[in-house]
């Protein structure tokens, strides 16, 4: 049965070398939740630019609805140059303002929200005042059932304890990466001596029902109340590693609402992570229309 998921924040281009992707962490969750069978959305905002026009295009190409995705007359797509190290890694220059800073709350998002089994957002789309409270507002418009998911990802300055603690606040999952851990458990006033203690006393600090830290290709680690997995992580060639996080919280979700073990969740959420990193791009369609079977080929 299909699940009703959205993901909440940044639509953007990725301006690598040569090419452009579309992108942003939310749209690439809600693309990898539609490829793996549920109906995912996309509530993000762009200019009615040429990239903007594209964006949407390119959306709807992907089979994802577009029709809770606002348009801007005064302020440009979002854009982000990015530059690959010589293992794939990003390294991200975002530009400010643009339209996705100013999400606004609108009817049509109030019904949405209200429908939703599942919302992705992150820390970047609450750089701007205006985005920061439209996404607060959305996700206290979500239904008790609605499973609301932060995704940390810090990006340049485009962060703080505030918002960290407040996005915390209304979520059931957090997932994290093994850099931006440290950086979360100092900002809180916790203590960081390993990855599952930490994990365990966010777990606690706000009242969560799961933890998740990546840490790249070497797997992740999932907490929940007296529970923990660790999966090993899938090994790649690595086209690029940019949307592979993204991809790992779909797969997270998509097994999570359907009540999965700790270790299921984990290897489906690595498989997708993997697949995507061996990919170009934090889109990519399946290349024989059938991504289960290309799922089941990662090893």
């Amino acid at each position: 049965m299909k699940k009703t998921v959205v993901g909440l924040g940044e639509l953007l281009w990725d301006l690598f070398p040569g090419r452009a992707c579309l992108g942003g962490a939310p749209a690439n969750f809600a693309y990898i939740a539609t490829l793996l069978g549920d109906q995912g959305f996309v509530a993000s905002r762009v200019g009615v630019d040429s990239r903007g026009v594209e964006a949407l295009r390119r959306l709807k190409e992907l089979g994802l609805v577009i029709s809770h995705v606002q348009t801007d007359r005064e302020r440009p797509t979002g854009t982000v140059n990015v530059e690959l190290d010589e293992q794939g890694h990003p390294r991200f220059e975002i530009a400010q303002p643009v339209a996705w800073d100013f999400l606004e709350w609108t009817p049509d998002w109030q019904d949405l929200a209200a429908s939703v089994d599942a919302v992705c957002f992150g820390s970047l789309a609450q750089r701007s005042e205006m985005s920061r409270d439209t996404i607060r507002r959305f996700l206290a418009a979500t239904s008790a059932r609605a499973v609301k998911v932060f995704d940390v990802n810090l990006r340049q300055s485009y962060y703080s304890q505030p918002i960290l603690a407040a996005s915390m606040k209304p979520a059931d999952i957090v997932k994290l990466n093994d850099e931006e851990l440290p950086k979360v458990m100092r900002l809180s006033g916790f203590p960081h001596e390993d990855e599952r203690s930490s994990a365990k006393r966010l777990l606690d600090a706000y009242d969560l029902k799961l933890v998740c830290v990546t840490r790249g290709g070497r797997g992740s680690l999932l907490v929940r109340s007296e529970e923990a997995s660790e999966h090993p992580g899938f090994r790649v060639k690595v086209a690029d590693t940019v949307g592979s996080g993204d991809a790992f919280t779909a797969g997270l979700v998509h097994e999570y609402l359907r009540g999965s073990p700790l270790e299921k969740m984990n290897e489906v959420a690595n498989r997708v992570g993997a697949w995507v990193a061996s990919q170009a791009g934090a889109m990519p369609a399946s290349q024989r229309g059938n991504v289960d079977e290309e799922l089941a080929e990662i090893r």
